[in-house]
């Protein structure tokens, strides 16, 4: 396929996500696409870790691992991709100019290719999905990760390819981790697989994931009620 229509293709989902006239849904999207908004989300997800694992050194394989994704996932974007790409962001392109629409003047430093956002997101999501084996709690998140990246092509930071590479990066770089923790984590437990009705089958805890997940729509629920205060 032609590069120009794949650009072209690119610009006309932008268009049809870009902004609306909704001032609820405009400030709704603004609190959803902040990193700060889901500060909460993060420490119950280290709450989980710590209150599952026996000792510190798998608490801490854990979190290394996590720590190992974001960094991969930061410095391998912002360090080499984007300025490599230098993509312009679409409310900052010259042709797009007065049609891509400003939501409550949002706007994002540095280049667009590809979503920051996304690809941490998405290394969150899958990691501990493959992490916990938990049906539920994995849709959860991966609601929570596909919402967190619509917002950046609402609010015209990013173009629709900008989030697709985002998702694809994020997710290859969460396996990969994933499957180096898994191989440490079998040389430091005999425990690989539990069989309970109050665990999953890596050992989580479902009353935990509860906490978890209440956590991740309290927090849509605090996003909405951001909103209407804004209207």
């Amino acid at each position: 396929m032609d590069i120009g229509v794949i650009q072209g293709i690119d610009r006309l989902i932008l268009l049809a996500f870009n902004g609306s006239e909704n001032l609820f849904l405009d400030n709704f999207v603004v609190v959803l696409t902040s990193a700060y908004t889901w500060i909460p989300l993060y420490f119950s997800l280290l709450y989980l870790v710590i209150k599952n694992n026996e000792n510190w050194q798998k608490i801490l394989l854990v979190i290394g691992a996590v720590a190992i994704c974001l960094l991969l996932s930061n410095t391998i974007n912002l360090g080499l991709v984007k300025p490599l790409v230098a993509r312009l962001r679409p409310l900052e392109e010259p042709s797009l100019r007065g049609i891509i629409s400003a939501t409550n003047n949002y706007s994002a430093s540095g280049y667009s290719f590809f979503s920051s956002h996304t690809s941490n997101a998405f290394v969150l999501a899958v990691f501990f999905s493959l992490l916990i084996r938990d049906k539920v709690f994995t849709t959860c998140m991966l609601v929570w990760c596909s919402v967190v990246s619509l917002t950046r092509i609402y609010l015209g930071v990013h173009y629709p390819s900008d989030v697709v590479v985002g998702i694809i990066f994020g997710s290859s770089i969460a396996v990969l981790v994933y499957f180096l923790y898994l191989r440490i984590y079998i040389r430091c437990s005999d425990k690989l697989h539990y069989i309970s009705t109050k665990y999953t089958r890596t050992g989580y805890s479902f009353a935990d994931i509860d906490v978890v997940i209440s956590i991740l729509i309290l927090t849509f629920i605090y996003a909405a009620f951001r909103a209407v205060l804004s209207i």
